[in-house]
C-alpha cells in the first residue's frame, strides 16, 4: 500500500502515505540503528514501493545524509525514483552566528553540504527546519527561489514555523512570483494535537500538505511505557519520552492497546492509522531503529479504525487549544443557526429575534 501515492499539498509531487525518517540512521547519538542496519530497513521501504524519504543535515551530526549518500545518491536508479527531502537550520559549527538559521549565506552553505553528502545535484524537498525569528522571512524564501531556478532544489516546504509566520511566507512568494511551500511538517500525534487549532485549518485552506514527525510522540504511543511500569525503565531518548508520560497520555496509551486488542493489532499500527485519517493529514513520517519497528509501522496502512474506536480515541485524547478555537466552535449558531450548509446542521442561536417584531 506504499505505492498509492498521493499529491504532495498543491503540487504536482507524489510521496508515499508513510515516509521513511531517518532520524535514527546512525549510531552517533548513542540510540540510533548501524549503517547496516539503516540499509536494510531502506531497502524494505523501497522494495514495498515506498518512494518518500526525509532527512535533516543535523541527524546524527550528518551522518544520516551520508548514510543516504551511499544508499540512494550512489545510485542512480533509486535516486531517480526516490522523493529525497533534508533540512536546514541547524548550525552544525558552533561558535559561527552564520553557521545555521535561514538566512542567505547560511541556507546556500547548508544546501551545498546536504549536496556533498547526500551524492546528489539535487534536493526533492528542502524543508526549513525551524522558525528563525532573527531572519526576514522574505531574505529565507528568496534564497530558495534561487536555489530552485538553480536547479539545486525541486520543491520547499517549512517545518515547525507557526501558522501566521508560515502564512506570511505563503503570501509573500504568491505575489513576488517566487517557488511556493507545499507543505508543512509539525509534530502531531494522539498525544500532541494543538496543531489542529491554527495549523492543520491554515494548510488545508492554503493548499499544503500536512506531514507529521513523531507520530508514535517518541515511542510512547506503541504501549512500550505503560502506567504499571511507571519510572522503572529510563528510555534511551531520556527526557523527551518522560516529559510525555502525564495521568492523560497514559489514559490515551491504555485506549490505544484496547482498541489494539480488539482489532487483532498493534498498538503503533493504531495509534498511526488513526494518525493518517485525520484531515488534511497527507504522509506521516515513520521512524524506526530496527527492521522489525519499521515493518510494524508500515502495517499501519492496513488498519481500518470503526467510528467506535476513533471517537474514544478522540475524546480521550482531545487537546486543550489556543482561543479562539473553542469559541469559534460554536460561532456558527450566530452567523447562520437553525439552517443547513454544505451538509453541516447549525443549532438555533438561542439570543437571536424569533419574529420580525422583535428585531429592531
Amino acid at each position: 500500500m506504499l505505492d498509492r501515492y498521493v499529491t504532495l499539498g498543491r503540487s504536482g509531487l507524489r510521496v508515499s502515505p508513510l515516509c521513511l525518517g531517518t532520524m535514527t540512521f546512525g549510531e552517533d547519538w548513542g540510540w540510533g540503528a548501524s549503517e547496516a542496519e539503516s540499509a536494510r530497513m531502506l531497502d524494505r521501504y523501497l522494495e514495498l514501493g515506498g518512494n518518500f524519504v526525509d532527512t535533516a543535515n543535523f541527524y546524527t551530526h550528518g551522518h544520516a545524509e551520508k548514510i543516504l549518500g551511499d544508499l540512494i545518491g550512489a545510485d542512480p536508479a533509486r535516486r531517480r525514483r526516490t522523493v529525497l527531502a533534508t533540512k536546514f537550520f541547524s548550525n552544525l559549527h558552533t561558535g559561527d552566528p552564520n553557521g545555521g538559521g535561514a538566512g542567505r549565506k547560511s541556507v546556500v552553505e547548508a544546501c551545498e553540504q546536504s549536496l556533498r553528502r547526500l551524492r546528489t545535484d539535487y534536493i526533492d524537498l528542502y524543508w526549513l527546519h525551524c522558525w528563525d525569528r532573527l531572519t526576514p522571512v522574505e531574505e529565507t524564501m528568496r534564497a530558495l527561489d534561487d536555489l530552485v531556478r538553480a536547479g539545486k532544489v525541486r520543491y520547499v516546504g517549512f517545518s515547525d514555523t507557526p501558522a501566521w509566520k508560515t502564512a506570511q511566507a505563503v503570501t509573500t512568494a504568491h505575489f513576488r512570483g517566487w517557488t511556493p511551500l507545499v507543505a508543512i511538517q509539525v509534530e502531531y500525534s494522539l498525544l500532541e494535537r494543538t496543531v489542529e487549532g491554527e495549523l492543520v485549518p491554515m494548510a488545508r485552506e492554503l493548499g499544503l500538505g500536512v506531514t507529521p514527525w513523531s507520530p508514535l510522540r517518541f515511542g510512547v504511543l506503541t504501549g512500550k511505557y505503560r502506567r504499571e511500569n511507571r519510572g522503572r525503565d529510563e528510555p534511551p531518548r531520556g527526557l523527551w519520552v518522560t516529559a510525555s508520560l502525564s495521568d492523560k497520555a497514559y489514559d490515551v496509551v491504555d485506549e490505544v492497546v484496547r482498541v489494539a486488542r480488539e482489532l487483532g493489532t498493534s498498538p503503533a499500527r493504531v495509534a498511526l492509522a488513526w494518525l493518517a485519517g485525520r484531515p488534511g493529514v497527507t504522509s506521516l513520517i515513520v521512524g524506526a531503529r530496527t527492521l522489525a519497528q519499521l515493518e510494524d509501522n508500515l502495517g499501519a496502512l492496513s488498519v481500518r479504525l470503526t467510528d467506535a474506536a476513533r471517537a474514544r480515541l478522540d475524546e480521550l485524547s482531545a487537546p486543550t487549544l489556543d482561543f479562539p478555537a473553542a469559541f469559534l466552535k460554536g460561532a456558527g449558531s450566530f452567523g447562520y443557526g437553525g439552517t443547513t450548509v454544505d451538509g453541516e446542521t447549525f443549532k438555533v442561536n438561542p439570543l437571536a429575534p424569533r419574529t420580525d417584531a422583535e428585531r429592531w
